[in-house]
């Protein structure tokens, strides 16, 4: 949890209370303490232990950042690929080497289980990994031409300076697949984190600064929305990236959109999983508890919606609900804890407050959880791990709450089910549980979605294949995979002839 305290500038940073790091932000190749408003990184399990210290940047930063990503972007992306590839290679391994250590105070800043977070550190490095092996994979196409003496050629160029915004939820995850294919391809980047995560953005930038990335390539920038905002509009910016709510969201696509300007963004999803009735009721009861609550429902791509066929509810149901009931919540740093706290006491207070509001309408039954702890975790930021069963349409079927809660419907027949399925505006994950292949035929053709799972969690994404969403979960090339290069390069299309007076 992000709290500001003091005035609007800090003309000297404070030193931090013993053990706890220093924030710092890396502008044009230099560590910069910061000179704006207090920031105190808190643990959301335990809020009287604060992470890290250190105080915002400031519209200055902004500038000279932007400023150095533009003047080293020609020396840059003039590096040969491989060069690149051996820095992406190198921070791999910092990461790799430092997973432990990271992956803990990845737990104590944003509250998913400690197996998590040092999973988390390690899926960053074969980010990093599979981005350092593209430079030898194959750079452009060729072409044959319909004229003689002719050959077509395609290829690749770097954008230019790409703005970075990144979430809370994945603090170095989803950092590393935007930030490694567009150093990779030879843009200089300029990243603005989460506020709520900042000491894991740190490191992520000090792995980079030890592999060798010359100054200026990078730029971390720890701040607010504001600072996010300049960030997507300076004018010396030619590219954004984005992942975040879908209101932040669009509000970044006007304003690429305004400067014309190429925009990726990776929004909001309400994810759905269909258990239609010759579903293995194991299976899919483990993978939705999986797709649920690991890390605290608080994924893009996590579960929160279940479909499930009337003819097999009641016994579905009824698994669903105990084992629900027995998930261990707690310190995400203590052993046999299967799932920690959300991200903030703001976002406890948002989730119980939809909750108690849903739980006093007609059709709405709280099947288990959906209460407040009364125990000690009642100081920290915890929400029980929730089953709600709805007669109907209703805006627990509808809002994104970014917690553990998952929202159940009975349909009558399979068909009906995978129609509820894609009863959303967002579109970003689904998962449909059948071993009949007519219904994975007709998921796989009616389901409007960026990622789709047969007899696996909604959740999860890998480095080498695309990954975004359809309708409101996502606006832009995808993210990943080659379909990275999409975005972060753009194509000059080269017919190349000899000239007459060069043929023998």
């Amino acid at each position: 949890m992000q709290q500001h305290a003091g005035s609007d500038r800090a003309p000297e940073a404070a030193a931090p209370p013993e053990g706890v790091p220093r924030l710092r932000h890396l502008v044009a190749g230099e560590w910069r303490t910061g000179a704006g408003e207090e920031l105190v990184d808190i643990d959301p399990a335990r809020p009287d232990e604060p992470v890290a210290v250190g105080n915002v940047a400031l519209p200055a930063d902004l500038e000279d950042a932007v400023a150095a990503a533009r003047k080293v972007f020609p020396d840059w992306a003039a590096t040969p690929h491989h060069t690149r590839a051996r820095i992406l290679a190198r921070t791999a391994d910092v990461l790799e080497a430092h997973a432990a250590q990271w992956g803990e105070e990845l737990s104590r800043e944003e509250g998913k289980t400690l197996p998590e977070g040092v999973g988390e550190v390690r899926r960053a490095a074969e980010i990093f990994r599979y981005c350092a092996a593209e430079a030898d994979r194959p750079a452009g196409e060729v072409f044959a031409s319909p004229r003689p003496g002719e050959q077509i050629q395609v290829i690749h160029r770097p954008v230019g300076v790409v703005a970075a915004v990144t979430p809370f939820n994945f603090p170095v995850a989803i950092p590393a697949w935007k930030i490694a294919p567009a150093l990779g391809y030879g843009n200089t980047v300029v990243w603005k984190p989460s506020g709520l995560v900042p000491l894991l953005a740190v490191r992520m930038a000090e792995a980079l600064v030890e592999a060798g990335l010359p100054d200026g390539v990078l730029s971390l920038l720890i701040g607010d929305g504001e600072l996010g905002a300049r960030l997507v509009g300076h004018p010396d910016v030619d590219a954004v990236t984005f992942t975040g709510s879908t209101v932040v969201g669009r509000d970044v696509m006007a304003v690429c959109g305004r400067l014309a300007r190429p925009v990726q963004t990776e929004t909001g999803g309400k994810n759905a999983a269909a258990v239609l009735s010759d579903a293995d009721l194991e299976l899919a009861v483990t993978e939705v508890l999986a797709g649920a609550f690991r890390s605290t429902g608080q994924k893009c791509t996590a579960t929160s919606r279940v479909i499930v066929n009337e003819r097999i509810a009641d016994a579905f149901l009824d698994r669903l609900v105990a084992r629900t009931a027995t998930l261990q919540v707690g310190d995400p740093l203590d052993d046999g804890v299967r799932m920690g706290p959300v991200i903030s006491h703001r976002a406890r207070d948002t989730i119980q407050r939809a909750l108690d509001e849903g739980a006093a309408r007609a059709g709405v039954r709280i099947l288990t959880g959906g209460r407040p702890y009364d125990d000690e975790r009642s100081a920290g930021a915890f929400v029980q791990p929730t089953v709600v069963e709805l007669a109907g349409d209703d805006p627990l079927w509808r809002e994104e709450l970014f917690g553990p809660i998952v929202v159940v419907r009975r349909a009558p027949d399979d068909d009906t089910a995978l129609d509820l399925v894609g009863d959303s505006e967002f579109g970003l994950a689904a998962a449909v549980f059948t071993d009949d292949l007519r219904a994975v035929t007709a998921a796989v053709q009616r389901l409007d979605v960026g990622v789709l799972h047969i007899n696996s969690e909604t959740a999860g994404a890998d480095p080498h294949v695309p990954f975004g969403g359809a309708k409101a979960s996502g606006f832009g090339p995808k993210e990943q995979g080659r379909a990275a290069r999409d975005f972060f390069t753009t194509t000059t299309t080269v017919y190349l002839r000899a000239s007459r007076a060069g043929t023998r």
